[in-house]
């Protein structure tokens, strides 16, 4: 490991820790490239809105990454963003390439948000558990961040 910038936390936990935020690093970021092709594929009522709402949310999911990678280095870790790393890693299956229509879409990539979101609420317990509060209250905000992106993505679902 690197040079810790913070302080109080031991090594052990530090790489727990590292660890622990690399797996929701390559979730993210994987999460992220699943908007993108969502974005890029997008077709039918309700299109432009929702392409326009998907270029903000990978903002704030690149934001999220940031802060994650960051965390990684404050704890004496290094952050591995790589694809062959999130192809690997990431808890989410291929994005599908077979669907088009925006309802399809909206579905599928709300359902990827709360999977990220429900990882995010367990790695919360887990820093917490471990006494890194800081990990702890960048995984809460990283889910807040997420769990408003699956509201948002997911109020644009036909009314049933």
């Amino acid at each position: 490991m690197r040079e810790r910038y913070a302080s109080g936390i031991d090594d052990a936990t530090a790489q727990k820790m590292s660890d622990l935020l690399n797996a929701n690093l390559a979730n993210v970021i994987d999460l992220t490239l699943d908007g993108k092709q969502c974005h890029w594929n997008l077709q039918g009522t309700g299109f432009i809105g929702v392409h326009q709402l998907l270029d903000d949310t990978a903002d704030r999911l690149r934001e999220v990454s940031d802060m994650i990678a960051e965390r990684i280095v404050i704890l004496g870790g290094e952050p591995n963003g790589l694809a062959s790393r999130v192809a690997k890693d990431s808890i989410l299956n291929d994005y599908p390439t077979n669907i088009t229509e925006v309802p399809e879409h909206v579905r599928e990539l709300t359902g990827r948000y709360k999977k990220v979101a429900a990882t995010l609420r367990e790695a919360i317990e887990a820093a917490g558990d471990a006494g890194d509060e800081d990990t702890a209250d960048l995984f809460t905000e990283a889910s807040r961040v997420i769990d408003k992106d699956a509201w948002f993505i997911g109020a644009n679902a036909p009314k049933k």
